[in-house]
Order: C-alpha cells, then structure tokens, then sequence
C-alpha cells in the first residue's frame, strides 16, 4: 500500500485558521487592551502568551502589568494607535500574515508606525520593502510625509535610503510632489545643497523661489507688482536658501531673465558681484561656483535640461518610464539654428547622411518644446524613407518634464520626408521650413500639437546620440 505523503505547507491554513479562532475566543482570553483616544476608544481581548512572543513592546508591558491574584485581567493602554489599525496588526500577530494589497498606501504607513511602536521588526521590514518596490511613486508624491516619517524612527533604515537616493538623484519628482510647497525648510537645503544635484541651476532657483512664494501666499507671482514689504517678506523666507544657489553656474540670459526681476531678495553684495560678473565676459571664463557633480551627462543644450535628455534616451530604447536606463546615450550637438543659420540649405550641409539624430524646436513665445528622432540618416533626395523607429515628442511646458506628448510612426514606408527646401521633416507630424514650422495629422500616432497652425521657431538644435 502506497503512503500519500503531505506537504507541510498543505497543513499550515488550518493552523492560521485555529489561530484567529483562538483571537476571538470569549472565553480564554487574559488581557484585555484599550486602543484610541477618547471617544475612539476600542477594547480588544488576547491572550498573553501569544502577545509575550510575538511583541517585544508588549511583552515589556506584560511584565509591568502581571495578572492579579484576586483574578482581575491584565490592562494595558496603546493610546497612540487608530482602533482600526491595531485590529489588523492584531490579526497578524495571531496569524503572522497580512494583505497589504487590501489598505490605502496611507494606511498602509499607518500600520509600519503602529509595528513600530510594537517592536515587529519583522513587519517593518516587509511594509518597507512592499513600499519601494510598488508604491515608489505614491511615496514620491508625498514626498514631505515619507520622509518625516521615516526619519523620526531609526527602524526605518530602508525607506531613509529611498528618500535620500530621491533627494540627490531625483530632486525633481520631490519638486513636483503634491507637498512640495509644505516640505520643511531643511529639507529643502539638504535638496540643494547636494554636489549631486541632478538638475540644473537654473531649475534649483525657481522651485527654491517657487517654496518661497508658497510660504507667503499674499505675494504676487509677477514680481512687478511686488512692493518694498513683498521683498523684504521673500527675502526672509530664503535667506537661509540663497547661499546654496549656485547663481555662478547660469547663462547670463538666465541672470538677466530669471534672478534679476528678484534682484532685491538678494543680498547686496552677492546681487553687485553677480552683477559685475555676468557683465563682464573676461570672468565669465572662470566660474566661481562648485559644480554639481552629476551622474549623468550634461547636455549642450538651449532648450532641453540633462532630464529631459534622459526621458529622451528611455524613448529610443522603447522603456517605460518608470525603468532604468540601460544605454548612457552622449547627446553630440551638430546643429543650432541661431548659430547656424535657420534655412534648409545649412541644415542639410551639416546633418545629411548623419543618422541617429534628435532634432529638439523651442515654439517662440512659448515655453512650448517640440522634436522628433531619425534613426537613419537625413539627406536632400526629395524622397520618403521608412523606419519603425522614429518618433515625435512635444512638451507643453519646458518647465514640465511630464507635459510631454510621444507619438510613435504609424506608416513605416513615410516616416521621414527629405528635401532640400525643408528643413528636418518627419512627414506633416513635423515639418521645419526655415524659422517656422507646422505639426498635423499625419503618419505618426498622434499629434504632438493642439492646433494645426503654423508657429515660428525661436530656437532648434539637432543632436547626434552615440553611445
């Protein structure tokens, strides 16, 4: 006769089952505990030999708290935890599982400082780990409340790593979370006064201004209509910031359109030094300021910032967002149309039987980005060329790394145009002629515009991506 052998596993859900039995047993329980504060207050029944085992917390509590001769139960007070959160962190004290995929993320948070208080070590560990790897961007848009949280309790050494690999290697998701304008002031300096900020300088100074005009909601967002008082009000919400900003790093055309309208927030000696600086093109050769020591590669670049290079490079590899990049792509400039010339004829010049090029349109008076990428190479034939894997991009809002469009080709055979007369031109989707342009419907997906009106260019560049 054969022996039906069984898995061990196969026994453990009765287990579990007895064990939430014995929990809402009416009978055998020794302790009861009182959870909330007045009027949320809920008493729950255990058992302490369960509790001793299973809490390092409770079983300080426990010792404190011995059961009376006279046959009184054993009290104890837990008023810092929400009656509905102890209720699961008791069941799975009882059952050692629990379905985090069941609670609200702000729940879930709920539970891992309950745990906390518990001494559940083990559940710390798991909530942390469930948190990074599936609610990583939850956590970024509630950035100020992670990382409060987190660093008010040594436990949670796994969530202070994400929050300080996010300030130093992703300081924009921090600048874009929902919280940004209440995040604390030395939250903020520790953001900006990282070497491996990756941003640029220009971008620091105007989320920095950005918190600080958050902190007085009284100010107007036009500093033109600022009066003495409103300066001297955001001048005193960034002093302690001004001094982490690298102003030495900008382009005197960001000084003069972007710090100069603020120039009385400034103190009066940094404002007279940058002032003698960035008129002066002999200083302009040395530059003052520490530079950020990026990971990534900085771009040459008058339109796009190294993050938008980034979101770029995941688009050519066809990733999603969310991945890591695999290829480091160097973003080689060719051509820059007000160093260049706009017309057609000078495009072709330097980017015919140039492949693997990015061409990246600044819309005039906008802060509109437009692009498109050529995996195979331009020329002046007057000839449509197929590939499956050119694109088209618009960004709303400079500004706005995520108001982006991307809009893939949908007709291999008339992906991209080549003429001597256009500029480069990826069928209707985009077209450059000279200093202006138009984006239709066409042959890619989508349409990367809102309107189908022609627009002058204020700037384009074409780069070459190498590996």
């Amino acid at each position: 006769m054969k022996l039906k052998i069984m898995d061990n596993n196969n026994l453990l859900p009765k287990l579990f089952q007895n064990l939430l039995e014995i929990l809402n047993d009416d009978e055998y329980y020794d302790v009861t505990i009182e959870v909330g504060n007045d009027p949320y207050i809920k008493i729950f029944r255990a058992h302490m030999v369960i509790l001793h085992y299973r809490s390092t917390y409770l079983r300080r509590m426990l010792s404190t708290n011995k059961k009376n001769n006279d046959g009184t139960l054993v009290h104890i007070k837990l008023p810092n935890i929400l009656p509905e959160i102890f209720q699961i962190i008791l069941r799975y004290i009882y059952s050692g599982r629990i379905s985090l995929e069941e609670y609200d993320t702000s729940d879930i948070i709920k539970i891992l400082i309950a745990g906390s208080e518990l001494g559940l070590q083990e559940l710390i560990t798991y909530i942390q780990s469930f948190l990074i790897k599936t609610k990583a961007n939850w956590m970024e848009q509630n950035f100020n409340l992670i990382y409060q949280t987190c660093f008010e309790n040594d436990s949670f050494l796994e969530l202070q790593n994400f929050c300080t690999n996010l300030t130093s290697e992703e300081p924009a998701k921090i600048f874009k979370s929902l919280n940004f304008a209440s995040i604390p002031e030395k939250l903020l300096i520790t953001i900006i006064q990282s070497d491996n900020l990756q941003m640029e300088e220009i971008q620091v100074w105007k989320h920095v201004l950005k918190w600080g005009l958050a902190q007085n909601l009284e100010l107007s967002s036009d500093p033109a209509n600022f009066s003495k008082e409103d300066f001297n009000t955001l001048k005193n919400s960034l002093h302690n910031c001004i001094p982490f900003i690298r102003f030495y790093n900008l382009t005197s055309d960001e000084f003069s359109k972007e710090i100069l309208p603020y120039k009385k927030v400034l103190p009066k000696e940094l404002y007279k030094d940058l002032l003698k600086y960035f008129l002066d093109s002999n200083n302009q050769s040395i530059k003052q300021s520490k530079p950020r020591m990026t990971k990534k590669n900085n771009i040459d670049s008058r339109i796009i910032t190294t993050q938008h290079a980034e979101l770029i490079s995941k688009w050519i590899d066809r990733l999603k967002i969310t991945d890591e990049i695999e290829t480091a792509y160097k973003f080689q400039l060719l051509f820059r149309g007000s160093r260049d010339g706009f017309t057609a004829k000078k495009f072709h010049e330097i980017c015919d039987y140039q492949s693997n090029t990015i061409t990246i349109v600044k819309v005039k008076d906008s802060t509109e980005i437009l692009g498109g990428y050529n995996p195979i190479e331009w020329n002046s034939d007057c000839c449509y060329r197929a590939t499956k894997d050119s694109f088209i991009f618009s960004f709303r809002n400079s500004d706005d790394i995520e108001s982006y469009i991307l809009s893939r080709v949908k007709n291999e055979q008339r992906a991209i145009f080549n003429s001597s007369g256009f500029g480069p031109s990826f069928d209707y989707g985009l077209i450059l002629i000279n200093d202006s342009g138009l984006c239709g419907k066409n042959y890619y997906e989508n349409q990367i515009r809102e309107t189908e009106d022609g627009f002058y260019v204020e700037e384009y560049e074409v780069f070459q991506i190498l590996n």
